[in-house]
């Protein structure tokens, strides 16, 4: 066992509070630096004889997460201390009450917000990351700061992962990417968003992640060289108009550069702006814009812009409170350029998010800044009956939106979600105002109300007292508020009726000799495909859930599919024949294992990612189809990870040698003559491959095509994509994952 060096261990802790309170973004007065050092001792004392699992004293944990709370989201001492303790109720003897009695009933309420969290029950079927964010969100009524410790936390916790076991790792790294990071972003946190987002990656997705920071590091040194000269460049024009600023080179972030490979089918060399240029300024707030602009003109003097890619954030900040100009230019050796201005104050903003627009706002305390950050995030509240996985989807629709910006009839400027429809103006206006809404206008003509609108559109709303939303209008509607607000007017007479049909549905699965719980209630919206509970209950009582269909639900309740599902029944290769259902994936019963004991179980491929053998793939137990294989990199994964860790298996091909898979390739290039001939060619003299179709349309000198091919691994389909590339006048090859 290893011997801790305890002396040495105390004075690091010691070096860790000190430094704590030097990194404060806040100005720390006497009152504020006993209130922390009250917190950091009842911590040290709290967490005394315990570890983690790395090894180090626990306390190292709250006093990082303490740390990040401080400087990164630039919280004051109340947040700060309340992060020291956010474990101590949870894991050690000290009550609610005892933090209350010895602290303010501030701190206690944060405190008590975070351990609320934290203490979700346990339950097979629930899936447990929805409900404990459905209960984070929840304590917005409370206070929002609860939220940001908790982000501090969870980023702490992805940056000291290397010794968890790595199920547990990939569920962490799910759910980050899933809510966490969008939550940061949606709050402004855009430097922690970017942290969360490579770390879930490194986890998700190892090999990508890699792949892309090795060619980050390869060609560092270029691109700081690049960097320089066009930093050199713009120096000279800033210096020569006497502003005060400095110029900062900014990489993009490895998961924004894998998403852009992914989203446009290119490789890591063919994505372009893989860095930005920052330009922070010093100014007078009464001068801010006008220097941009004239930043904005010195830059365009020298390069060459991209006219639809300027962003004006500081004529129309984000609802985030962001503000900046980004202005993407030509540089030298052809590569566009992202160039973003800022002034000091627009860049503590995008640093620190929500902590630095109460410090530019004349006598607004902590307390009072966050009074515009709830109503931020508040609207998920409204809608909070719904079941937890269905209220985290809700919750997320509008967290990563691009906006737009419209105006009212007066010339009132509203920002809203990219997809937006008048409908959803009229809800953002007021609740009443869409309730009531007969018709709309943009730009002084009658629309449609699920007209999507433009930055740029004034929308009217023509109102009635008459006037009731009908069902159709969840289909013209995409923000959350909306369809929230139009669900519950709805649902006023459908949940009375839905109560009477819960009891209806009771007493007939009693006569099948089933009990009503969450776990049947799930198995029957799918069994009915219906999308919630309320849905299901609604149908029960008006009389539109026959008891024969029951009747069949309890039949295929005892299949042998949910006895493997309680009971994990594993298969020999001599029974497996029996069971095994119609389609047969191997002779042998061994393409797929699964589980730490390699099981071989039944299971289907699924359609949204067209797994084949050689892919790195998991399990997921679906309610009524069995196992479901899919691709780590599925565009499924993250959220089944996230929402339903507990139903994930871990799977590996060990056997592809008997059994051949159909691959989608979508080509791109210039249209020549022969070329399908050329491209046939290839297909049929690589060995083991066999076309399935092909289609080919030219345009113009361009050509698209889709190429179907049975292969018998990854392997072989890489090698006949590289030897595709190969072809004069091919531009692109991408596997494609839809059906």
């Amino acid at each position: 066992m290893l011997e801790i060096d305890f002396e040495k261990e105390n004075k690091a802790i010691a070096h860790e509070y000190k430094e704590l309170l030097r990194i404060s973004y806040q100005t720390l007065t006497l009152e504020d630096k006993k209130l922390i050092r009250k917190a950091f001792d009842v911590a040290v004392d709290a967490h005394k004889d315990q570890r983690r699992k790395s090894g180090e004293a626990y306390i190292f944990h709250p006093i990082a997460v303490a740390k990040i709370v401080a400087s990164e989201i630039g919280l004051g001492a109340t947040a700060i201390a309340a992060a020291l303790m956010h474990d101590v109720v949870e894991d050690t003897p000290i009550a609610i009450e005892d933090i209350e009695r010895m602290f303010n009933p501030k701190v206690a309420q944060l405190v008590d917000g975070l351990t609320k969290i934290s203490k979700v029950q346990k339950e097979m079927n629930v899936s447990m990351q929805a409900e404990n964010f459905r209960k984070m969100i929840l304590t917005l009524n409370d206070d929002v700061r609860v939220i940001f410790i908790k982000i501090a936390d969870r980023l702490h916790n992805m940056q000291t992962m290397d010794s968890m076991e790595g199920s547990k790792q990939i569920k962490l790294a799910s759910e980050t990417l899933y809510i966490y990071a969008p939550l940061a972003h949606r709050l402004g946190l855009y430097k922690i968003k970017n942290k969360l987002e490579d770390l879930g990656l490194k986890y998700t997705e190892p090999e990508a992640y890699n792949e892309i920071l090795g060619k980050i590091k390869e060609t560092k040194e270029e691109q700081d060289a690049y960097i320089a000269d066009i930093s050199e460049v713009l120096a000279k024009g800033l210096d020569s108009e006497g502003i005060d600023y400095i110029i900062k080179g900014r990489p993009k972030s490895i998961y924004s550069i894998r998403r852009k490979m992914q989203a446009q089918g290119v490789s890591f060399d063919e994505v372009f702006d893989k860095f930005a240029l920052r330009i922070i300024y010093k100014s007078p707030p009464n001068e801010e814009k006008f220097i941009a602009w004239k930043i904005y003109s010195i830059v365009t003097d020298h390069y060459r812009p991209s006219p639809s890619r300027l962003r004006d954030w500081i004529s129309s900040p984000k609802s985030t409170g962001y503000e900046a100009l980004h202005i993407t230019v030509m540089g030298h050796k052809g590569r566009w350029v992202e160039v973003q201005v800022r002034s000091e104050r627009m860049d503590e903003i995008a640093e620190k998010g929500y902590a630095a627009h109460y410090k530019y706002k004349n006598g607004e305390t902590e307390e009072s800044g966050l009074d515009s950050w709830l109503n931020l995030l508040k609207e998920a509240l409204e809608n909070s009956e719904t079941n937890a996985v269905d209220f985290v989807e809700d919750f997320k629709l509008n967290l990563y939106s691009k906006e737009i910006y419209v105006f009212t009839p007066k010339g009132e400027i509203k920002s809203l979600p990219k997809g937006a429809t008048s409908l959803d103006f009229a809800f953002s206006i007021h609740s009443e105002i869409g309730i009531r809404t007969r018709g709309t206008r943009v730009n002084g003509k009658l629309v449609p109300l699920n007209y999507e609108l433009k930055s740029g559109d004034q929308i009217e709303v023509i109102t009635s007292q008459y006037q009731k939303p009908t069902i159709n209008w969840l289909d013209y509607v995409t923000t959350s508020r909306a369809k929230n607000k139009i669900k519950n007017v709805l649902n006023e007479n459908t949940k009375k009726i839905a109560e009477e049909g819960k009891e209806i549905l009771t007493r007939k699965l009693k006569h099948l000799k089933i009990i009503l719980n969450e776990t049947v209630v799930n198995e029957l919206v799918n069994f009915f495909k219906l999308k919630t509970s309320l849905d299901l209950f609604y149908r029960a009582g008006v009389g539109a859930i026959e008891n024969q269909r029951l009747k069949e639900y309890a039949t295929q309740k005892s299949n042998t599919f949910i006895n493997f599902f309680k009971n994990k029944i594993k298969r020999s290769p001599n029974t497996a024949i029996e069971n095994i259902h119609k389609q047969v994936l191997s002779s042998n019963f061994d393409m797929l294992v699964f589980g730490a004991d390699q099981d071989k179980l039944d299971y289907k491929l699924s359609t949204c990612c067209h797994p084949i053998p050689g892919d790195i793939v998991f399990g997921f137990i679906t309610i009524n189809e069995g196992i479901k294989v899919h691709k780590k990199d599925c565009p499924n994964a993250i959220s089944l990870q996230s929402n339903y860790a507990y139903r994930i298996i871990p799977a590996k091909w060990i056997d592809s040698s008997q059994q051949e898979f159909k691959a989608i390739l979508d080509i791109t290039g210039m249209d020549t003559i022969g070329l399908t001939n050329k491209l046939t060619k290839v297909i049929s003299d690589n060995m083991n491959v066999n076309i399935q179709s092909i289609s080919l349309s030219g345009d113009a000198g361009i050509f698209t095509g889709q190429v179907s091919v049975i292969v018998q691994n990854n392997i072989i389909l890489k090698k006949l994509i590289d030897n595709i590339k190969k072809i004069d006048g091919i531009d692109k090859v991408r596997r494609e994952y839809k059906n």
